[in-house]
């Protein structure tokens, strides 16, 4: 009886050891994601500090920023549970001005006829589509297209033409999965995608994130999955070096807001839910910028007229509000980026932000000149493509060497 009462203590002695080795694996496999929240509340706090030193806009160029955001998708095209009064909800919550919808196809009906258009709280929406080709390509058009169903049977091109012969925009998605549409007459290139760079974000390593973070800094968790678009930049910059034509940048939310779980009754009601991928969160991370001159009233005709010229700019707004940047030929504030200009002696560059910021002119795909401050002034030497990445060098990590914002270039013939 002895021996069994001693063996029963060791096994006990035993199991507490096992509990608390486990225990110790616990805390220390926390200790990264406690760091990690401890990193985004330093985010945070940077990112309020840079509010309060915003710098009044320094240049006249006789444009308004229009903020807003493109590829969006609501449970009418599948792939997404979001409804009209929440999309519209989102958009006024974040003051956008305006929304670009790219609905995904379906047989039975013109999902780009039956989603939202025209001015909503204020808000504009333009309807359009997004579709698949038979060379592989995905492509935004807007507005969108009754034959939107039946596109995937008609070659990129085939798609583009009928596009611009409508009066409409073809942008190139998820330019990195393919790179037909860089042989093609493409509008432009959708060279951040917020879907696409989440899907690099380990599930198990967002499930911890989110025990620590979600609670106090749900935005910011886009801050640890982060990431320069380099490819996607790469191949923009090398198609309008090669093909020695104007592309047109912007951005992709590709909100979807169908992430997270739900319980709901017979009715629909929700009893228990938690979004991921709220539209709301979604429209505050990245926007396209539109800069309209100011004798234009904002309509679905000026907004398109703006983006095809390249007038436009990518910007993570979650970091800083950009408005007040440029990016323009000096002595000729009528030439901004986007534009075309005969090189000469002594053309410069000039931009200007809100923010103290580092400027990185960019030639054909290639760094050439860094400037710090709240405005820069480049000498060119030679004709080129020159665009901008716009850096806050204050942002700690996890965004620390992260740009702000991407410009259209500057086309020196």
């Amino acid at each position: 009886m002895l021996a069994n009462r001693r063996h029963g203590c060791r096994r006990s002695i035993m199991k507490r050891r096992i509990l608390l080795v486990c225990l110790v694996i616990i805390i220390v496999s926390q200790i990264p994601f406690a760091y990690r929240r401890y990193r985004l509340s330093r985010l945070n706090k940077t990112i309020q500090q840079l509010a309060s030193q915003r710098i009044p806009q320094q240049t006249e160029n006789g444009y308004v920023d229009y903020r807003g955001v493109i590829h969006v998708h609501t449970a009418l095209g599948g792939h997404s549970t979001g409804n009209f009064a929440e999309l519209i909800s989102a958009a006024k919550a974040n003051q956008l001005d305006f929304v670009i919808m790219t609905e995904h196809p379906q047989s039975e009906f013109d999902t780009s006829a039956m989603t939202l258009s025209g001015t909503h709280a204020g808000v504009l929406f333009i309807n359009g589509n997004e579709v698949a080709t038979s060379n592989g390509d995905r492509l935004l058009l807007i507005p969108g297209s009754l034959s939107a169903a039946s596109m995937n049977t008609q070659s990129t091109q085939e798609i583009i033409e009928k596009q611009k012969a409508a009066g409409g925009l073809a942008l190139a998605a998820y330019p990195a999965e393919s790179q037909n549409w860089q042989s093609t007459s493409i509008d432009g290139v959708e060279i951040y995608n917020l879907f696409t760079n989440a899907r690099r974000y380990n599930a198990l390593v967002g499930f911890f994130d989110g025990l620590w973070s979600y609670g106090s800094y749900p935005d910011l968790m886009f801050a640890n999955f982060f990431a320069r678009p380099t490819e996607n930049l790469t191949r923009w910059d090398q198609a309008i070096t090669e093909r020695r034509r104007k592309l047109v940048a912007t951005a992709g939310n590709d909100a979807h807001s169908n992430i997270g779980l739900n319980l709901n009754d017979g009715s629909g009601k929700q009893w228990l839910g938690i979004k991921l991928d709220p539209y709301e969160r979604s429209f505050r991370t990245v926007r396209t910028h539109v800069l309209i001159p100011k004798d234009k009233e904002l309509s679905r005709e000026s907004l398109l007229e703006a983006i095809s010229q390249g007038h436009c700019y990518v910007s993570f707004d979650l970091f800083g509000d950009p408005k007040g940047f440029d990016f323009a030929v000096a002595a000729s504030q009528l030439k901004i980026m986007g534009d075309e200009i005969v090189f000469s002696e002594g053309l410069r560059l000039t931009a200007s932000a809100p923010l103290v910021s580092r400027f990185v002119l960019i030639k054909d795909g290639s760094v050439i000149d860094q400037k710090l401050g709240s405005a820069a002034d480049f000498s060119l030497s030679t004709s080129g493509n020159y665009r901008l990445e716009v850096y806050l060098d204050s942002l700690p990590s996890p965004v620390k060497g992260q740009p702000w914002i991407l410009s259209n270039p500057i086309y020196v013939r």
